[in-house]
């Protein structure tokens, strides 16, 4: 008795519909049979297509959700609100932007990557402003190393003639330790002084900072540690040097801390990967690596420089120097 009533309605309302609509239904009705009997077994298979034209129909008349009998009316509007987000999507990507890097640029940058795991990225972003690449901090790591302390530049700009020092100690093969000694300036970030030593004493402290800075160019002021080594002697010849003496506070390590760092690169990028064999062999490591820190090694607070300036280099083909046993490599053009 529904059904009949339905059909009833439907015979008087069909004069008051328009053509096109009529034809709209009629074309579902009919694309409905066309699938249905491509079924052979299971559920109905839709392709693409037959989504696209179901869709493309539904837009111009909404009506049809009645009419659909092999697929719910909610599964085409899924559909189409599908098809709408991978069209905006297309139409509002950007067809500009930041420029594709070269294939030989990233083969180099993955290649940097691999062979130096000890340097992040603003070391690798300095080479690569070295070797004639003009690419953004970023461009091939999106992190920022988050352990950076900003404001270094502005303390340094103040303080450049505070070169701090400090004693540092490192084992040997027949479990003795040998003292290591470093003087860095911190305008260009440059180990002025490095020396080692099997029994520090006042007075060799002393001599080493005669050796480091000649009587005519010493600095005014000196950090160091407070430690018990730098006795009378050591301020003594400090004075004599028209130099002021400045200790740290007790337990602050972080007032030192260009020297702590100096240090810490000096254990990360080189002792702490290899046997020292006596003190003859640690003096010639350190002086291998006071040669590339000061003239290889790039620096964040000297805008991707080394403290001895280091020249761009745009010609010639690029090669990897092993530097340090192999820990670290420059990239060259020759």
């Amino acid at each position: 008795m529904i059904g009949l009533l339905c059909f009833f309605l439907a015979v008087v309302a069909l004069p008051f519909k328009s053509k096109l609509r009529l034809e709209a239904e009629n074309a579902v009705l009919r694309y409905q049979l066309i699938v249905l009997r491509r079924r052979l077994h299971g559920r109905v298979r839709l392709t693409n297509h037959d989504r696209w034209f179901f869709v493309q129909i539904y837009r111009w008349f909404p009506s049809i959700l009645k009419l659909l009998t092999i697929f719910r009316p909610e599964t085409l509007v899924r559909w189409h609100r599908a098809g709408f987000r991978r069209y905006w999507r297309w139409k509002s990507s950007s067809l500009g932007g930041r420029p594709q890097i070269d294939t030989g640029l990233r083969v180099l940058m993955r290649r940097m990557s691999v062979e130096n795991p000890l340097s992040g990225a603003p070391r690798i972003h300095g080479e690569l402003l070295k070797l004639g690449f003009e690419v953004a901090p970023n461009t091939w790591l999106s992190g920022v190393d988050r352990q950076a302390k900003h404001g270094a530049t502005s303390f340094v700009t103040t303080h450049r003639t505070l070169p701090p020092w400090t004693l540092f100690v490192v084992p040997t093969i027949d479990f003795k330790l040998l003292h290591g000694l470093v003087v860095v300036r911190l305008d260009r970030r440059e180990l002025v002084w490095i020396s080692v030593t099997t029994h520090p004493t006042a007075e060799w402290v002393a001599r080493q900072i005669t050796e480091a800075f000649p009587w005519n160019e010493a600095p005014r002021y000196m950090i160091r540690d407070r430690d018990r080594i730098y006795g009378a002697v050591v301020t003594r010849r400090l004075r004599a040097m028209g130099i002021r003496d400045k200790p740290i506070t007790p337990a602050s390590p972080w007032q030192n801390g260009f020297a702590e760092r100096l240090i810490g690169s000096i254990r990360r990028e080189s002792v702490d990967h290899m046997i020292v064999l006596g003190e003859a062999h640690l003096r010639r490591i350190l002086k291998s690596y006071a040669h590339y820190y000061n003239g290889v090694r790039t620096h964040r607070s000297l805008n991707k420089d080394a403290p001895v300036s280091r020249s761009v280099q745009r010609a010639g083909v690029i090669s990897s120097r092993a530097i340090l046993g192999g820990l670290h490599h420059h990239y060259n053009r020759i």
